[in-house]
């Protein structure tokens, strides 16, 4: 059997890895890295400390607006599937490259696998939610991470393969966990102290591109006592620039440049509290039982919001910090799954 793997940027590369482990067992694969995310920190360290089969196709789309995008990439991964004539595509999360691939497979009667499957924000203004639900509409198996995830599903009626699963970037961090042990020295390097800083990090363009919102952050960053350790994002570096804020004026803020993925594990899991508008990072924090602040109206990952292991906050300064401030003590359970979504994966779509 063979499976055509469609990824576009560094955390798809992450959550495939563990899939790939498993599925290279029984399985040939293909992967095609779409380039939808430049990214100067996958460098070939990063596929060999990580563990991560490389790529066996590079199409360099690069960023662009989502309909030049898109297209760019349906026609090159078309070509893709018509050489290779895999019997499943697979595609992970909710990317243009995640549609790019299954839309192709859809027009070429290839089966289409999906990985995270049946998340909803609920917010049609997002290009990730209109990448989610039509993915998930033209999809032959849907592998979910919740039970909430099940329950979207079955409110579209897509009933068809549908399973639960667990979640596959809970395979992904047990896994990396250990390499950071390792391999990671950024406290060290950052100046830093188990539990005794917050992590932020500040990216969606729905806040770094509204002047106002980013005004509202840095004043809530600024009224922050605690030490901050901030790996900030190139294009949010730049738009602060643009808008002429300066991360001077924020006490006890430690800016440094973005970090490896086990850096991050080790900044994430050593944090006191962590500050994001990551869908990615809310789910990290929770999986390491540390408590996040995000900076949005929804989240997709609603399970993280019980007992305000996750709080939302909008860009309200007030809101901001008095989530940072308050004493929470969430009681974390198991509803990610218990780590071998990987293993579950290929055994269902081997039975098939």
């Amino acid at each position: 059997m063979k499976i055509v793997t469609i990824l576009g940027a560094r955390p798809q590369f992450i959550k495939a890895a563990p899939v790939s482990r498993v599925l290279r067992k029984h399985m040939e694969e293909k992967i095609v890295h779409t380039g939808q995310h430049y990214d100067a920190n996958m460098s070939d360290i990063f596929f060999e400390e990580l563990h991560i089969p490389k790529p066996d196709y590079h199409l360099g789309v690069g960023s662009g607006n989502h309909g030049k995008q898109t297209g760019e990439m349906l026609a090159k991964i078309e070509e893709i599937v018509l050489n290779e004539q895999p019997d499943y595509l697979m595609v992970y999360g909710d990317t243009n490259s995640t549609l790019a691939g299954a839309l192709v497979a859809a027009k070429l009667h290839v089966p289409v696998i999906h990985i995270e499957a049946g998340l909803r924000s609920f917010n049609k203004k997002m290009p990730e939610e209109i990448n989610r639900i039509m993915t998930d509409h033209v999809s032959e198996f849907l592998f979910c991470p919740t039970d909430t995830a099940i329950e979207n599903l079955t409110n579209e009626n897509v009933t068809h393969n549908v399973f639960n699963i667990g979640d596959v970037m809970y395979d992904a961090v047990l896994y990396n966990q250990e390499l950071a042990k390792e391999k990671s020295n950024i406290l060290a390097e950052a100046g830093l102290t188990a539990k005794n800083y917050h992590l932020i990090t500040i990216h969606r363009a729905e806040n770094t591109d509204d002047i106002e919102n980013m005004k509202n952050i840095l004043e809530a960053f600024s009224k922050i006592d605690e030490v901050k350790v901030w790996p900030i994002h190139p294009r949010t570096k730049h738009k602060l620039a643009d808008y002429g804020l300066n991360l001077g004026d924020v006490p006890n803020l430690k800016v440094i440049d973005p970090v490896g993925y086990l850096d991050m594990l080790t900044l994430e899991a050593n944090a006191k509290k962590i500050v994001t508008d990551s869908g990615g990072v809310q789910k990290e924090a929770y999986f390491m039982k540390v408590p996040c602040v995000t900076i949005r109206e929804q989240t997709e990952w609603v399970e993280t919001l019980s007992g305000e292991a996750n709080i939302l906050t909008g860009t309200d300064t007030e809101k901001i910090l008095a989530a940072v401030q308050k004493e929470v003590n969430p009681e974390y359970k198991e509803v990610f799954g218990d780590g071998q979504a990987s293993e579950k994966i290929v055994d269902l779509i081997s039975k098939k």
